[in-house]
Parts: structure tokens; C-alpha cells; sequence
């Protein structure tokens, strides 16, 4: 890997880092929203200790990092350490930001949205910031547990201590901040534009492909599968398309062969020609 990639990555971890820290400053922290997490638990212990939650959240994770690495190695770690003191450093630096707003709902949703696209930046440079996904991580190395449902207990937990510490309702604030935050996550590394890929079991398939071809201008794979009640062969057509474009496939299918059989589903994300361009293009 070159050093520019290097420094644009590791640049880019930080910038998405400066965003989570402007979250927890603007919306969580002063609300007492504790959406989950290691963080989430840097926030309990700042209105119960009056800890600083930057260096909490730090010296929380490194235990972690300490037996991840034993675990991993240390190269597994290393930026995923980056990400975990850059995020302590920048919510200490960015301490100064005003606070947006006192209303729980809009604090535990717009402190959700921007810790939700913060740590999609951190994930698009390939970082990490530790927390409860090197927990998972490690759970399910060291018990077998299934990276999920290590990520859910975990999250669980912290949000369960902050109904403990606080109150039942900060609870469900902090639990709406925790979907917020998955749902943008996905959002911004998925993108807005909705592709379905379509599956077309046909006699037909040859008509059908060449229709999507040059009605369509969309690629199409024609491949062979065997049925496994019968044995026979069986032709596929495989196409990708927009959402806008589902009805005329669907048309083009009933016009061709009447008895095809297909299958949609979603594309959460296509790189190729039609479609958005790789990485490096």
C-alpha cells in the first residue's frame, strides 16, 4: 500500500471520528442519550462520575485491544487503535460545540443520524473505533458466539445500565439513537439508489436476454442449474436493474414465457458498468 493511500485513509478515519465526537457534544452527552456501546457507556460515566468522556471511552476500549491483540494479532488492531484515540481526542477537542438542542426526541434522532454517518466514514476509510464490534469480534473468537448477537448483548447491557442510572425513558431515547445510527450506517456504505437483481427460470431464456439486451441496454447472464426434483437442466436469466426498471423486466418475462419463474430481490449495492464505478475509477 502506498503512503498517500495510507495517509488518505487514515485521514478519512479521522475526519469520520471529528463527526461521531460532534455527535456525542451536540446531541448525546448533554441529553444523557447513551445509545449503546462502549461510548454509551463513556456517557454514564460522565454524569455519574463527571469522568471525561473522551479518555473514558479510550481507556475503556484498551483492555480490548489488549486481548484482541493476543487474540488477532497486532496488525488486526492497529487502525481500529487509531480510530479509538482519534475519537477520544476529538471529543475533547471538539468540547466547545454548542448544544443543538434539549428535546430528547430530536437529540437521541439527530444525535443518531450524525454518529450514524460518522462511523460510516470511519468504515468507507476501512477503520474501526473498537468498541462493541471488537467485543464481538472477540466473543466470538475466544465463546463461538455469533458476532450479532455479541453485538446486541453488548449494546443491551449499556443500554440497560443507562435505564438503571438515568431513567427507563433515557432508555428508549438511547435505544432510538442506536437504530437511527444502524439504519444511516447502512444507508450511507449501501447509498440511496435501490438496485434489484431478477432470476428468470425459463424454456425461454434466450428470447428473454436478448430483449433485456436491446430494449433495456441492461447486461444479462444466461447459466445452466438442474432441478432437484426432476434432474433436468434448467436455463437462468440473471439481470440487474433499477428500481424504476423492475415493471418493464416483469413485462418482458410475461410477454416471452408466461410459465417462467422469478425471483427479486435487492441489490443493496452494484459496481460495474450502468451502475456506480468501482473503487479507484
Amino acid at each position: 500500500m502506498s503512503r498517500l493511500r495510507i495517509v488518505w485513509e487514515y485521514g478519512g478515519v479521522l475526519i469520520g471520528t471529528a463527526v461521531v465526537a460532534a455527535s456525542f457534544n451536540m446531541f448525546l452527552v448533554p441529553n444523557q442519550i447513551a445509545a449503546g456501546g462502549i461510548s454509551g457507556l463513556g456517557v454514564v460515566l460522565y454524569h455519574v462520575f463527571s469522568l471525561p468522556v473522551g479518555p473514558t471511552i479510550f481507556f475503556l476500549n484498551l483492555p480490548l485491544f489488549i486481548i484482541a491483540a493476543v487474540v488477532f494479532g497486532f496488525r488486526f488492531i492497529l487502525r481500529g487503535l487509531f480510530g479509538a484515540v482519534a475519537l477520544s481526542v476529538m471529543v475533547e477537542v471538539l468540547h466547545f460545540l454548542p448544544v443543538v438542542t434539549e428535546d430528547l426526541l430530536l437529540a437521541s434522532l439527530f444525535g443518531g443520524i450524525v454518529m450514524g454517518i460518522g462511523i460510516a466514514i470511519v468504515f468507507r476509510f476501512q477503520g474501526s473505533t473498537g468498541g462493541t464490534v471488537l467485543a464481538a469480534q472477540v466473543l466470538n473468537k475466544l465463546f463461538g458466539f455469533s458476532t450479532g448477537q455479541s453485538l446486541l448483548g453488548v449494546d443491551f447491557l449499556v443500554v440497560a445500565l443507562a435505564g438503571i442510572v438515568f431513567n427507563l425513558e433515557l432508555a428508549m431515547y438511547a435505544l432510538i439513537s442506536l437504530f437511527v445510527t444502524s439504519w444511516v450506517i447502512d444507508l450511507v456504505q449501501e447509498g440511496l439508489r435501490s438496485s434489484k437483481a431478477i432470476l428468470v427460470v425459463s424454456a425461454k431464456t434466450n428470447q428473454i436476454a436478448e430483449r433485456i439486451l436491446k430494449e433495456m441496454d441492461r447486461g444479462a447472464t444466461i447459466f445452466v442449474g438442474k432441478g432437484a426434483y426432476t434432474k433436468e437442466p434448467r436455463e437462468m436469466v440473471l439481470t440487474v436493474v433499477s428500481q424504476a426498471e423492475v415493471t418493464q423486466v416483469k413485462k418482458i418475462v410475461q410477454e416471452t414465457d408466461e410459465k417462467a419463474f422469478v425471483i427479486l430481490g435487492n441489490a443493496h449495492e452494484v459496481l460495474g458498468e450502468g451502475f456506480k464505478a468501482p473503487p479507484g475509477n
